[in-house]
């Protein structure tokens, strides 16, 4: 399996977040012409406490957010790693935050799996080494979002 999910709230299983882990981050590998059995991701299933402590940990932001993002390290866009089936390489760890996932959600009308999902890709392509800092790579990003998740019949997260 790509993702290897550490269930630290159980809320998350009932939301069944491996599955989708594993489906989105396995698209938007797909997507870019990567093979997923040759990488491996870490997912941490947690709740607003945790992600508000990694969050003031390691961006200086002691507040909840969605979803949380290391690469295994740094890595441009331009040259994607290759990945090997006999010997998978680590992209980095997710975090993801129950409580605020569920927020969202309902605050945008969306199902909670199609927002899952959609943070999902979105971290998996920051582990890739995309970005939205400038306006252009965020528009890339997005446009890459758009598109994976088209595939995986889940509306345009952005319109």
């Amino acid at each position: 399996m790509l993702t290897d999910t550490i269930i630290e709230d159980d809320r998350w299983d009932e939301a069944g977040l491996e599955t989708l882990a594993e489906t989105a981050a396995s698209a938007a590998l797909s997507h870019l012409g990567l093979t997923p059995e040759g990488f491996e991701i870490a997912v941490l299933a947690c709740g607003d406490a945790r992600i508000t402590e990694l969050n003031g940990d390691f961006r200086d932001k002691p507040k909840a957010t969605n979803v949380l993002s290391w690469p295994s390290r740094d890595r441009s866009p331009d040259v994607l790693p290759k990945g090997s089936t006999e010997m998978p390489e680590e992209l980095g760890d997710i975090a993801i935050a129950f409580e605020t996932c569920t927020r969202e959600a309902a605050e945008q009308g969306k199902p909670m799996d199609s927002h899952v999902t959609h943070l999902m890709v979105h971290a998996t392509l920051h582990l890739l080494g995309f970005d939205h800092i400038r306006d252009q790579d965020a528009t890339v990003m997005e446009t890459l979002e758009v598109e994976i998740l088209g595939k995986l019949g889940i509306a345009n997260p952005y319109s």
